[in-house]
């Protein structure tokens, strides 16, 4: 199953939106390079796919905008409907950027721009994280392969 990177992103604090950098750098057993969200546990990296956000915006209000990143989202992919590969499954981004599954969805805190906003987020259902094997540059466009 093949895809492909449509938004990198990055918060450099806890409890803000993720802001659209096009591309960066993942750092074995981090993450991001420079998001508030990298560490030594196992949601270093954060994927939500364009088609569940496309999906969500057709439930909201018309005159709400969405942009890439206000799910807290790292990485944006598009052609690969991410939630239905189990904990385990390995996603190679670019060249050599190896990740692994290590949740799909998460208990949504209320305090999330979004719910707060809306009253409602994709990220519980759809939303998968991800601990770096392997890491590497990535770039908006990247291929994105379930192994």
């Amino acid at each position: 199953m093949e895809g492909k990177v449509v938004a990198v992103c990055r918060s450099e604090q806890k409890g803000t939106v993720k802001k659209e950098i096009n591309s960066g750098e993942i750092i074995k057993g981090f993450g991001l390079k420079g998001d508030a969200h990298g560490g030594n546990w196992h949601r270093q990296i954060s994927l939500l796919a364009k088609e569940s956000i496309d999906k969500f915006k057709n439930k909201v209000k018309e005159n709400y905008e969405l942009n890439f990143g206000d799910f807290a989202e790292n990485i944006t992919t598009e052609g690969i409907k991410l939630y239905d590969f189990p904990v385990g499954s390995k996603i190679k981004i670019g060249k050599k950027v190896i990740l692994e599954v290590t949740q799909i969805g998460k208990k949504c805190h209320h305090e999330c721009k979004i719910y707060q906003q809306i009253g409602n987020c994709i990220m519980p259902k759809e939303g998968i994280f991800a601990k770096v094997l392997n890491g590497g540059k990535i770039k908006v466009g990247d291929p994105v392969i379930i192994k």
